[in-house]
């Protein structure tokens, strides 16, 4: 009989973290699930998906206070930026890259960072997620600093990159949320903020793309979402800072500057070309019938803020 290698002590304390993990527990009541119609698997996965808004709602009290801290850094001019590996990773490069369509938001302000750079969106990059020196690299190469937020992303919350980035923004002054879904993870620890959504263990034992991916997605959402609230991008629940592209969000545009403020169409059309294009100031033009510099300038004098520059302070 061939001799077997001896197995690494790395992979041995690894082997045992993980099961320490919720997100990686095995599921013996499911072992025959292939055996399942597929019509059967299915509402089990719905099923499962169902816990996620619950373990979610279990911490909002911390999400609510990171996005706090976050708005109050961007208020300053910082930037939110997202690291993690795989999944995470994807799932911050996802959330970023919808703020400038959706907010009108620089690039720059809102930048998701994944473990082995843009090509690991779609090809896994080996190694890279277990490099906290990389994680400082890329901050390192965004000059991170004290009005940054950075927000690492990791199911496990062992995740060296996310944990890496956490600690060496956190060092350089930057506020640091940590987001996992186990509790008392190492990430939630290093972090400021931290935000562990447990979820329970997967459907598929440790793919954790599944509920885990879902719970992240979720609190990534807030976390932007309400931040851009908190910094005047929206009017109500409009999207007031939508930035008209293409056909659909120009017409988008037209159909927030109506739903804001009643007005027909041909005035529409004319404080739109007034304010050369910008949601805001055509709504402000409206609402306030002032001429487009005024609007201008009592957006500038309110930041940004709608409802602010309507009824600015005498």
């Amino acid at each position: 009989m061939k001799e077997q290698p001896p197995v690494s002590t790395t992979y041995s304390e690894l082997r045992a973290q993980l099961a320490t993990l919720t997100t990686e527990a095995f599921r013996p009541e499911l072992a025959e699930i292939d055996r399942l119609s597929t019509l059967e698997i299915a509402g089990l996965m719905n099923g499962e998906d169902q816990s996620v808004p619950a373990a979610v709602a279990r911490q909002l009290p911390a999400i609510a206070a990171a996005i706090d801290a976050t708005a109050e850094r961007m208020a300053r001019g910082g930037r939110l930026l997202y690291l993690g590996a795989g999944t995470a990773g994807r799932l911050g490069v996802l959330d970023a890259s919808e703020c400038p369509p959706t907010f009108n938001t620089d690039p720059s302000q809102v930048v998701g960072l994944i473990a082995g750079g843009p090509s690991a969106m779609v090809q896994a990059v080996e190694g890279a997620e277990d490099s906290k020196e990389l994680a400082a690299a890329d901050l390192d190469a965004l000059g991170v600093g004290p009005d940054d937020t950075v927000v690492g992303v990791s199911a496990s919350g062992r995740t060296p990159y996310a944990i890496g980035a956490v600690e060496h923004a956190r060092a350089a002054g930057a506020l640091t949320i940590g987001l996992s879904c186990n509790a008392d993870s190492a990430l939630a620890a290093a972090a400021e903020h931290g935000i562990e959504v447990v979820a329970g263990p997967e459907l598929l034992t440790g793919s954790t793309r599944l509920k885990a991916g879902t719970a992240q997605k979720l609190v990534l959402n807030m976390i932007s979402t309400i931040t851009m609230i908190r910094l005047g991008k929206t009017y109500g629940n409009l999207m007031v800072d939508v930035r008209a592209s293409n056909e659909k969000l120009q017409a988008r545009s037209r159909r927030i500057v109506a739903l804001a403020t009643g007005a027909p169409d041909e005035q529409i059309e004319a404080a739109l070309a007034a304010a050369e294009g910008e949601v805001k100031n055509a709504i402000l033009i409206l609402l306030a019938d002032v001429d487009a510099a005024t609007a201008a300038q009592r957006l500038k004098d309110s930041r940004g803020h709608l409802r602010a520059a309507l009824h600015p302070a005498t």
